[in-house]
């Protein structure tokens, strides 16, 4: 079977096909919100992935995910978020999926790097983070949101015919955003601004490239990050809050 790759400025419009189509019961899915790092791109504080963090457990809540399956991770650490370390977070998804068996949604925000992403000290290699999805969540309906430089590294690892993946930046860019004053990565600010916008997961991922590529060209960010979207055919059509 085919997995289609949206491509930059390509909008999937779900209303064309959505006609009829029901909710999605999202409240026994697991849901794990990872902040990866502290630091901006110059090596001072940064609250930028934190703030995506907390912001986006708001918006899942919202959206129908329950508040009692999702795990928070953060190097930041407060009441709500453990210390991101993937030994650990690895065993979160583990638990979470046995407890809220019906999917898993999955976001990290974090420095990346070709050979990864940041969690903590460590960098997490797509090869190692395609095990960690895998060993829980395996054939189950999922969506992966990697918000990072470099990020379209994961898309070969974690697609699969029953995921949809977006990432930030195409394999071989930089993402925007991730200064000391910022409050949101370019790509985290799209991606929170999309959700109202959107019915389901995979029209998210187009809109959330159109914002990323209009946010660019008005502050004048080069080269274009590129945000990556693989929608699996199994949920192509799935995976709806509206």
């Amino acid at each position: 079977m085919r997995r289609l790759l949206v491509l930059l400025g390509f909008v999937l419009l779900p209303s064309i096909c959505s006609v009829g189509a029901r909710a999605e019961d999202f409240s026994k899915w697991a849901v794990l919100v990872v902040a990866g790092d502290n630091r901006a791109q110059n090596g001072g504080p940064t609250k930028v992935f934190d703030n995506a963090r907390k912001d986006l457990v708001k918006v899942f809540t919202g959206m129908g995910f329950a508040a009692a399956n999702i795990e928070q991770f953060a190097v930041n650490l407060d009441y709500n978020a453990r210390p991101a370390e993937i030994g650990s977070i690895a065993g979160a998804l583990w638990d979470l999926s046995a407890r809220a068996p019906a999917g898993c949604l999955i976001y990290f925000t974090s420095h990346g790097t070709p050979d990864g992403i940041g969690v903590g000290n460590a960098v997490v290699s797509p090869d190692k983070m395609g095990a960690i999805v895998n060993n829980s969540c395996g054939s189950k309906p999922s969506v992966v949101v990697m918000s990072a430089c470099y990020s379209g590294v994961f898309v070969p690892a974690l697609a699969r015919d029953s995921r949809i993946i977006i990432t930030a930046a195409r394999p071989d860019r930089t993402s925007f955003g991730c200064g000391e004053l910022d409050q949101l990565t370019y790509f985290d600010d799209c991606f929170l601004r999309a959700v109202p916008k959107a019915e389901d997961f995979a029209g998210l991922g187009g809109l959330v490239q159109q914002c990323v590529a209009f946010r660019e060209k008005q502050m004048k960010a080069e080269p274009a990050s590129e945000p990556q979207v693989s929608i699996g055919p199994k949920v192509a059509f799935t995976l709806r809050w509206k």
